[in-house]
């Protein structure tokens, strides 16, 4: 390759950043304007508009439904998408792919379809419209992609210390609660994070499902007619980008963490002594 590759490879990569982050970084700068106007040069720096987030009670009900309602599905997500990947992946199930392609049929179902199709479904069966009903849209749409985590981490790491946990006396609940679930938890953590976010930035769904009650997708969605209400918004999503950048941090350092737990440990030494 000549000098001149590297050079174009390096300003293609510097390019593609700034094409891609340069939008995010603009939401806290624009945040501290004192202007209703999105644009350079900046009138004057301001914290007024994140001293508004505590005084717009709408915006907050829109935040805590979206954060109950996250905080709720991901937690169903994980553990039954959690349940389904250990079954798939331990077990002679038949049917098997045509099982598994049908608990993935959500991801590339369009969400206005799907959207569509769950505010048929709850409105046949009488149910009102709430944040209950947006959990369950939410849940229908977190669940392949915990499914696909959990089933990747499963088949990922040696089955023979389940099998070695079994050979020196504990039993599958043992097993499952000392060897496998250890293992997992990388995986069970990364699964929670991803349905979460997923949930979390939901809109196409949460919009058919809301009925009175919007999430803070369809809240900011509603408020955008306004002019004078975008650099509260822009205040919001700069808060929301701080919390996403210190939630990765966490989950990196959890992941470097846990390449290898306790159980794993404790059977690998029992194997050997055993051997």
């Amino acid at each position: 390759m000549t000098r001149r590759g590297p050079l174009l490879l390096y300003a293609y990569a510097i390019g593609f950043l700034v094409f891609l982050y340069g939008p995010v970084v603009l939401l806290p700068i624009f945040s501290f304007n004192d202007s209703s106007t999105i644009a350079f040069p900046l009138k004057n720096l301001t914290f007024r508009w994140y001293d508004a987030l505590a005084n717009d009670p709408g915006l907050q009900r829109a935040l805590w439904a979206s954060l109950a309602v996250a905080l709720s599905v991901s937690v169903m997500a994980t553990v039954l998408g959690g349940l389904a990947a250990f079954a798939l992946s331990r077990y002679r199930i038949a049917g098997k792919r045509i099982a598994t392609g049908f608990m993935l049929l959500p991801l590339v179902v369009p969400g206005l379809v799907l959207g569509v199709s769950l505010l048929a479904i709850i409105a046949s069966a009488g149910v009102t419209l709430s944040l209950m009903t947006v959990a369950i849209g939410h849940l229908v749409l977190c669940l392949p992609f915990a499914l696909i985590v959990m089933l990747s981490r499963f088949e990922s790491f040696d089955v023979s210390l389940e099998e070695a946990s079994r050979d020196l006396g504990a039993g599958p609940v043992a097993t499952f609660l000392r060897v496998t679930l250890p293992l997992a938890m990388p995986g069970l953590f990364a699964a929670l994070l991803l349905t979460f976010t997923i949930s979390f930035d939901e809109f196409v769904v949460s919009f058919f499902l809301a009925g009175s009650e919007p999430t803070l997708p369809v809240y900011i969605w509603s408020q955008l007619r306004f002019p004078q209400k975008l650099p509260l918004l822009l205040a919001l999503a700069s808060l929301i980008l701080v919390f996403s950048f210190l939630l990765a941090c966490i989950a990196e350092r959890f992941r470097r963490k846990a390449i290898f737990s306790r159980g794993a440990v404790e059977v690998l030494v029992l194997r050997k002594i055993d051997s």
